[in-house]
């Protein structure tokens, strides 16, 4: 039995740990008002009632079926119920079928080329791509002023320069396979050079700024731990992410 279970109340620690959410999630759940903690401590801490639990679970709930979290805060303060909010939501995913279509139709291209050996081209492979999807994600993980220089950046960008820069990196993800494919080591000179290309790529898409060893380090774990941005660079499954993050880890620690 959980502390919380004894007392009645959870400590922000243990209520993350029993929803299977981060802290930090929480804590930007209580900054946009949608979770404030029941009291906080005289040391600072978040502590949550049982109230609080069925909040979170709704809260959950309500994200699970794909409802932005400014529409779940509306939710919440009764400003639009359920129902109202699930038709909204229901309207946009009539919206993205052809965006599906289209991206059905991009992964089915970028498969053929690759098993035909053919080079792969931006405008095709990421045709129906969305950046806006992952933005309660990047917000969760990195904080708001992070999602939002990114958006300014992509938004300010023409289409070439879009393609030139999602190009560069099909470009970087190829030749890290055809690497490992060839049996090369992850700190062969070949492999580093091509480690080094890709942080040069990071560095535009963070607007010039210097990524650093941590950050290095955690894009290379997240490649493997999360299958989305792994798939990047292991279509097929060969262990391929591994390598990338073996080869980013060796660069990390040789140069950063």
């Amino acid at each position: 039995m959980t502390a919380g279970a004894r007392t009645g109340e959870w400590s922000i620690q243990d209520l993350a740990r029993a929803a299977g959410t981060t802290s930090r999630a929480l804590r930007h759940y209580g900054q946009l008002g949608l979770l404030p903690p029941s009291r906080i401590g005289a040391n600072g801490y978040r502590y949550y009632d049982q109230d609080s639990l069925v909040r979170l679970q709704r809260i959950l709930l309500l994200r699970e079926l794909g409802l932005g979290l400014p529409t779940i805060a509306e939710v919440l303060a009764g400003q639009r119920d359920t129902a109202t909010a699930l038709r909204a939501h229901l309207g946009l995913l009539e919206q993205e079928q052809d965006r599906i279509r289209r991206r059905i139709e991009s992964v089915r291209t970028t498969l053929h080329k690759t098993e035909r050996g053919e080079r792969l081209v931006a405008a095709e492979v990421f045709d129906g791509f969305d950046h806006t999807q992952y933005k309660d994600e990047v917000i969760e993980r990195w904080g708001k002023d992070a999602y939002d220089s990114g958006d300014r950046w992509w938004r300010s960008m023409t289409d070439a320069d879009k393609q030139r820069f999602q190009q560069t990196h099909l470009d970087i993800a190829a030749d890290y396979g055809r690497a490992h494919a060839a049996g090369l080591a992850p700190d062969s000179a070949e492999v580093q050079a091509i480690v080094a290309r890709h942080r040069d790529w990071l560095g535009i898409g963070w607007q010039g700024r210097s990524v650093g060893k941590e950050a290095f380090l955690g894009l290379g774990e997240m490649y493997v731990a999360d299958p989305r941005f792994g798939q990047n660079y292991d279509v097929h499954g060969t262990g391929t992410v591994e390598f990338v993050r073996d080869a980013m880890r060796i660069y990390a620690e040789a140069n950063l």
